[in-house]
């Protein structure tokens, strides 16, 4: 069941694929492609120029770019040459890099031209060298990115084979309060690969990948990234999600592969259109991620395109996957599946910490390889965090009794009111199946004698006429009458991140307009 072959280190699984297939595309944009041939030896000439331009080992590198085959060989250098990798969004503010930056001690920054001459590099002391990756906008003449992958360094890459040792530093979203630094290792990340995507997924050699996930993501990163590596896959990524790209590239390659988020399958649903099932005829396999797949969803998707979407749930702290659905056997569709081989889960009463009955709600905590090392710099939060143990994910769960899991809403996102307890999602999953509705999102508004009240932003489905007391009446057929929203807001899109969970306080914001 568990692949262990397929956790080694990277200057391991680099030569495994060179070796076997050098010729073989190994990660391709819409620019430009790398073979595993190439990808071994420019690797190993970018790690040993790291190490030329002081990097030592255990120091920090950020990858400050765009979705790219660059952002690949960036990452798996560092690696080489012994660095911890700090992914950043290539869409983050100018203060939410800086932080980043220093917060991680990063010596080196590996980024675009463009954004280099926007960042006050005077407020990041510890960077003293960025690389430039060219995108035809070059505006120095600085250290290239190109030149020191194509040429020869006075030293070799560091290889080293601790894959238990720091390689990652990767932020959470911040959904609920300001981004830690979450620190996982090489072995974490390729034991979800070995325990989930290979013998779950059945991700291979065979399998040609379309990725449209944000590789500073861990989500990414663990399977666009390491996970293509250690199974010896081929990979297309884009620079960042777009319905039409998707279907255009799915319509143009052999695709078999296709991972992403629950509001990326909701809007090819919707482009692809009754022809869905043709467009998508490569396709093997869907997996989902990073948020709540509504039950309604999952099963539109598979009806129309005749292919299978499995959902899962994973978070940065545990190197993404906790629980998956499975190919074969049954399914509990609106589950996040059963947790993933070797990956132990209880479902606790958050206040006395004992274990709930099958069907009750309570706080998931996880246990196994993939749990993170901690917060770095942040020892008390690691201390709550990791108890005996076990990593308390925040998250409100059930499970049935053959172990599928179901998550429910976040403890800290809990709308109480009058005393009573309402979980956003169950009503974002009722106000998602109705027809006038694209998206849509609830958070909680304070209240004078109740506390808290539900309120639900609405992206109205186009093509539709949207009437705010159909749906209300609609809300009050499917769902107990105290966690019927209260009022509903138009917008015209739902903040979300690049993992695709809701930033529910962007919407705390707009309460009042």
């Amino acid at each position: 069941m568990l692949r262990t072959d397929l956790i080694a280190p990277l200057h391991v699984l680099l030569k495994r694929n060179a070796d076997e297939h050098p010729e073989k595309i190994a990660y391709r944009d819409a620019k430009r492609s790398t073979t595993y041939g190439a990808l071994a030896e420019t690797t190993a000439n970018l790690a040993g120029h790291l190490g030329d331009l002081g990097l030592n080992a255990g120091e920090s590198v950020a990858i400050w770019l765009p979705n790219s085959v660059e952002w690949i060989e960036a990452s798996f250098s560092i690696t080489r040459a012994g660095g911890v990798g700090v992914p950043i969004s290539y869409e983050a503010t100018e203060s939410e890099v800086l932080y980043r930056l220093e917060d991680a001690a990063c010596s080196i920054l590996i980024t675009t031209d463009e954004r280099a001459a926007s960042l006050p590099l005077a407020k990041a002391p510890s960077v003293k060298t960025v690389i430039l990756v060219d995108r035809g906008d070059r505006k120095s003449d600085g250290v290239r990115f190109s030149d020191l992958k194509n040429k020869k360094p006075s030293r070799g890459p560091v290889d080293s084979d601790a894959i238990e040792a720091p390689a990652y530093l990767v932020y959470t979203s911040g959904t609920t309060g300001r981004a830690k630094g979450v620190i996982l290792t090489v072995h974490s990340m390729l034991w979800v690969v070995a325990a989930c995507w290979a013998p779950i997924g059945g991700l291979s050699k065979k399998d040609y990948v379309l990725s449209p996930l944000p590789l500073f993501h861990s989500y990414a990163l663990n399977l666009s990234v390491l996970g293509i590596l250690a199974t010896g896959a081929t990979e297309y990524i884009l620079e960042k999600y777009s319905t039409a790209d998707v279907l255009k590239v799915i319509e143009a390659e052999p695709i078999t592969f296709f991972p992403g988020v629950p509001t990326m399958f909701h809007y090819l649903l919707e482009g692809a259109g009754k022809d869905a099932a043709a467009k998508f005829n490569s396709l093997r396999l869907c997996v989902s991620a990073g948020a709540i797949m509504p039950a309604t969803l999952n099963r539109e998707f598979e009806a129309a395109t005749g292919v299978q979407l499995l959902d899962g749930y994973g978070i940065t702290e545990t190197s993404t996957m906790v629980t998956m659905n499975w190919q074969t056997g049954g399914r509990t569709l609106g589950s996040c599946g059963l947790p993933v081989p070797g990956c132990m889960t209880r479902i606790v009463d958050p206040t006395t910490g004992e274990d709930v009955p099958f069907g009750s709600e309570g706080e998931l905590i996880v246990r196994g390889p993939n749990i993170m090392l901690g917060y770095h710099n942040k020892p008390a939060e690691t201390a709550a965090a990791l108890r005996k143990g076990w990593y308390h994910t925040g998250d409100l769960a059930k499970s049935d009794a053959n172990g599928f899991l179901t998550i429910t809403g976040r403890l800290k996102e809990l709308i109480i009111r009058g005393g009573q307890n309402i979980a956003p999602a169950e009503i974002e999953e009722v106000v998602s199946t109705h027809e006038t509705v694209l998206d849509c999102a609830v958070i909680g508004a304070p209240h004078d004698k109740l506390g808290e009240v539900p309120v639900i932003f609405i992206v109205p489905r186009p093509g539709t006429t949207f009437n705010a007391e159909a749906l209300i009446g609609y809300c009050k057929q499917h769902l107990s009458s105290y966690k019927v929203p209260s009022e509903i807001k138009m917008i015209d899109q739902i903040p979300r991140t690049g993992s695709g969970k809701i930033m529910r306080f962007k919407l705390k914001d707009r309460l009042e307009e």
